[in-house]
């Protein structure tokens, strides 16, 4: 018989119990064992959950307090020596200054988890570099499962891929040679796991779905070689996600394991190499239903998937499983009673997956008839999404029909418009400014809940915002910024808030999932084509700017990261949504011109993320990407000036990409590298300005003047003064005013600093 599985399930709780309890613990409202608590219900929840569902293999160890991969770091004790950690075990205190930054020691560095918006902490590796088991979470998780009367399967970060994530800032040094001295705490692990009764262990490898050297094929041989000696009574899955694995099939399928995990999802055409070279030897576990996606699973398709499988493999070898960890789904439809219904027909949210999940293991054992009602329901939806009139708008596929290659170009190069740009704006040498938003307080958060939920008129929140806006525009003023921002305090959110205004989204109330830590994100829905009714951000812009003689910037979200950060439908291509966006951005962008701002910042954020994971299916997508940026930007005057903001990503790579985004400003996270992005530019010999951060805001750490004297220093070894800006990393959104305030007044010291330097 098949067996049902899951790769791992949403470590937040169904009402953000996490959030809560790690908030109140780093505020220090809640002590280490009342965190602990929380943690542990939630996890219970989950397992018991699981198994209630029908769930065969249960995952533990997919919880984690702040990020799988730094519990990885935890596990081998992988510490940087800045932390002073010197103890057998890694307590709390460690745990979090790795993830948070303490004042002596800044945080480790954070990037994209592949191509999703999950942020992962990066191992910082080094040639001498040694490793223990320092941190034996997933051992006691297994146990406290076992204790529940649950039997589960421990999920891993494997081996190879933790050391392809790694970094190390000795020159020429490659973190994989480090694998002989990692594995055995890996060993450590299996063994302990082994005589806790363990008997299968899920190792997660998403590495193979990259292209990957002869010498990572090595690596994977030697590593698995080991594992799987070390602990012989338990079976080892090895799991893959994100992607197919193409050339990297034969060298999976030749390790010693005893499982592989195929995504379906997103690597469908896998499937029949898969089965045309498949071993004999192995279980095989198929994620037909998407972990990372919230429409209703075609059982169709699956079901169809699956029987081509049982046609070649055992019943008894097949894991029917989703296409990852459900760690990228919101956690339950069920709470949505306010969502439309039409719309919430055609979804399912994590909860809801695992009975996908269930349902369709019953239908590849007992054959189609034994799912027969669920088929039946699961078609009726699609074919009501399918002709909802609600989904297309001729009208919209008219505009997109209009497009030009003009339209993607400014009017004229960017010499000429930086010379159009400094005489209209007048700003300093190394200008100041920061990207976006200001502190959104408790009262901020409050008094939009109570207007959005009836019990503050509109005339009071407006009231509210406008003396908000203006109290930060006085604040910009009084630091001494050259370039100011409204705060965006009507926001709730940078995609959100956007797409609440635009036709062909939906939202939820409670469908969040987790960006990193504490942070999460509740992402819109795509269900269909996309127009901007009216203006979105205009009148808020305009009062800014009515507040003081200085230039405010004018702040939207570009249309990749739109895309990016929603739940995009999935019956057209993503091009053709995204150039839907960019064609209502391009709308706000003339008329933010036209109001009289001066300088308009469109966010990509997650232009990397959206990055395909092979090189060669990067150009097609970064030839539309670019395109829809510049569609949404080249509708402006030579003297507008055009903004936009990365963070959190490798950019490296896509320099030449970037630039021909032709942003007159860039500005890119780098405090947490110590400016190594700026390394691409220089190599590149990047044209326009750049503003490279020099305060990393996902800390509460204060940097000083001199730190971020110093980053800008860096900076001026690659850059020239004319082309360096200075600002955060990202928006101030999540920080304590004490902190910005604190921060910002460093950093406009740094920049004068700078300044009397240059003469």
């Amino acid at each position: 018989m098949a067996l049902s599985t899951n790769l791992g399930y949403p470590r937040i709780g169904p009402k953000r119990e996490l959030k809560k309890a790690l908030e109140g613990f780093w505020a220090g409202q809640i002590s280490e064992s009342e965190l602990r608590a929380a943690a542990r219900t939630i996890r219970q929840e989950n397992w018991r959950l699981q198994q209630a569902g029908g769930i065969d293999h249960i995952p533990s160890n997919d919880f984690s307090l702040y990020d799988q991969v730094l519990d990885t770091i935890a596990m081998v004790g992988a510490i940087p020596a800045r932390y002073g950690f010197a103890g057998e075990a890694v307590d709390l205190a460690t745990y979090f200054a790795m993830a948070r930054g303490s004042q002596d020691a800044p945080a480790m560095e954070m990037t994209k988890w592949f191509d999703t918006n999950y942020h992962y902490i990066v191992p910082e590796l080094e040639p001498e570099q040694s490793f223990r088991l320092a941190f034996p979470k997933p051992v006691e998780e297994y146990r406290e499962a076992k204790e529940l009367g649950v039997h589960t399967r421990p999920v891993l970060v494997g081996p190879v891929t933790f050391l392809l994530l790694g970094k190390s800032k000795a020159a020429s040094f490659q973190p994989l040679s480090l694998l002989d001295r990692l594995l055995p705490v890996y060993e450590e692990v299996l063994r302990r796991l082994d005589e806790a009764g363990a008997d299968w262990v899920q190792i997660d490898e998403p590495c193979l779905v990259l292209d990957l050297p002869a010498e990572v094929h090595d690596a994977l041989k030697m590593a698995y070689g080991r594992l799987a000696t070390a602990a012989p009574r338990i079976r080892i899955l090895l799991a893959t996600y994100f992607g197919e694995l193409r050339e990297n099939l034969p060298v999976a399928y030749d390790l010693p394991v005893s499982g592989l995990h195929l995504d379906l999802v997103r690597g469908a055409g896998q499937l029949e190499r898969a089965l045309a070279s498949y071993p004999g030897r192995l279980f095989l576990s198929l994620g037909v239903v998407s972990g990372r996606n919230i429409w209703r699973t075609d059982f169709d398709r699956a079901l169809g998937q699956l029987e081509r499988a049982a046609a070649r493999v055992s019943k008894d070898s097949l894991l029917v499983a989703p296409s990852c960890s459900l760690l990228h789904s919101p956690v339950d439809l069920a709470p949505e009673t306010e969502l439309d219904e039409e719309i919430r027909d055609w979804l399912a949210f994590a909860k809801q997956k695992l009975e996908e999940i269930v349902t369709l293991t019953r239908g590849v054992n007992f054959d189609a008839e034994a799912i027969q009602s669920e088929l039946r329901a699961a078609r009726e939806a699609m074919e009501r999404r399918g002709r909802s009139p609600r989904i297309h708008d001729p009208a919209v596929k008219r505009k997109i029909a209009s497009v030009s290659e003009e339209m993607k170009r400014r009017t004229s190069p960017y010499a000429t418009r930086r010379e159009a740009q400094r005489r209209r704006l007048d700003l300093p040498r190394f200008p100041t400014t920061t990207i976006g938003s200001f502190p959104q307080t408790k009262e901020v958060r409050a008094t939009r809940a109570a207007y959005r939920g009836g019990k503050l008129p509109e005339e009071e929140y407006e009231a509210f915002l406008k003396q908000e806006i203006a109290e930060t525009i006085h604040f910009q003023e009084e630091t001494g910024l050259d370039l100011l921002v409204h705060g965006e305090f009507e926001r709730n959110d940078m995609v959100e808030y956007f797409g609440e205004q635009l036709r062909g989204f939906a939202f939820t109330k409670n469908g969040w999932v987790q960006s990193y830590g504490s942070r999460y994100v509740k992402p819109p829905i795509i269900y269909g084509d996309i127009a901007r009714p009216e203006p979105m951000t205009v009148e808020w812009s305009k009062f800014a700017q009515s507040l003081t003689t200085r230039p405010v910037k004018g702040m939207l979200t570009g249309p990749v990261t739109i895309l990016q950060w929603s739940f995009v439908r999935d019956d057209q291509p993503r091009d053709q949504t995204c150039r839907q966006i960019a064609l209502a951005i391009r709308e706000e962008v003339i008329d933010l011109e036209a109001a009289g701002i001066k300088v308009i910042q469109i966010d990509e954020p997650a232009i990397r993320e959206g990055l395909p994971l092979r090189r060669s299916d990067w150009r097609a997508y970064l030839d539309w990407a670019v395109d829809c940026f510049r569609i949404a930007s080249s509708g402006v005057r030579d003297e507008t000036q055009i903004h936009t903001h990365m963070c959190y990503s490798e950019f490296n790579d896509i320099i030449e990409s970037i630039a021909a985004m032709d942003a007159d400003v860039i500005s890119i996270e780098a405090s947490r590298s110590r400016m190594e992005i700026l390394e691409a530019f220089a190599r590149f010999l990047y044209p326009n300005e750049i503003g490279p951060g020099v305060y990393d805001i996902h800390s509460p750490r204060i940097p000083t003047q001199e730190e971020m004297a110093e980053l800008l220093r860096r900076g001026l070894q690659v850059l020239s003064p004319d082309q360096l800006w200075v600002n955060p990393d990202c928006g101030l959104k999540t920080r304590r005013w004490e902190e910005v305030r604190a921060a910002l007044t460093n950093m406009v010291a740094a920049a004068r600093e700078l300044r009397a330097q240059a003469g």
